[in-house]
């Protein structure tokens, strides 16, 4: 019953199926099944499923929102009900996200975001045009685990590396992990400036920020 279940799940997110979801949820909640189990085993497989589809083309950003949607209404239940039965939940994941400054685009950070809330992580979206102190000051109040920036322009990459150094300087370059992404920015480069991860689509920069926190 319970693997039937979590195929429902996953189904009902790759359909952005929201009244699905829900009800997928709660009957998940009745019949006494773990809810973290169905969270990882039902409902973030879809959202897993429906990133790689958009990643590929095959899917687009209505869609992905509705899905995201569903995820969302479908994990609050289980979270909920997890609380109440005592379960052990693991602290949830906490990102600060924004676009550098300079750089005014927020399409790409924000398709980011909505792929990290749905698989369950505590984002923190500062917007566009992000300085480096503010990145780092929010980063330190909400004492978050990862800083992911988004540079749409060549112009604006330096912003990246910016903020590397002004964490060393600061002695917080071991406190935060840094996830760099957007169209200019490639792995090599990541790499020359020592960021922690780099994130060539929205989709892979959520399996980064696991692979790093984890």
């Amino acid at each position: 019953m319970s693997e039937e279940l979590f195929e429902k799940a996953a189904e009902a997110v790759c359909d952005g199926n929201v009244d699905k979801a829900v009800e997928l949820a709660e009957t998940a909640v009745e019949e006494n099944i773990d809810p973290l189990k169905m969270i990882e085993k039902g409902f973030t497989v879809g959202i897993t499923e429906v990133g790689d589809l958009f990643d590929q083309g095959e899917v687009f950003l209505p869609q992905l929102m509705s899905c995201s949607e569903a995820m969302k209404a479908a994990s609050d239940i289980l979270k909920e009900a997890a609380v109440e039965q005592g379960k052990d939940q693991e602290e949830n994941i906490t990102v600060v996200i924004g676009s550098v400054a300079g750089d005014v685009h927020d399409i790409g950070k924000g398709i980011v975001k909505t792929l990290l809330e749905a698989n369950g992580m505590d984002v923190y979206d500062l917007g566009t045009e992000v300085s480096v102190d503010d990145f780092i000051s929010k980063a330190k109040e909400v004492d978050a685990d990862v800083i992911s920036t988004s540079s749409l322009l060549t112009t604006t990459m330096a912003e990246n590396e910016k903020l590397i150094n002004t964490l060393k300087e600061e002695n917080l370059r071991e406190q935060f992990d840094v996830l760099v992404g957007g169209a200019p920015v490639t792995e090599e480069w990541a790499e020359e400036i020592e960021a922690d991860g780099y994130g060539e689509t929205a989709n892979q920069a959520v399996k980064v920020v696991y692979d790093l926190v984890g």
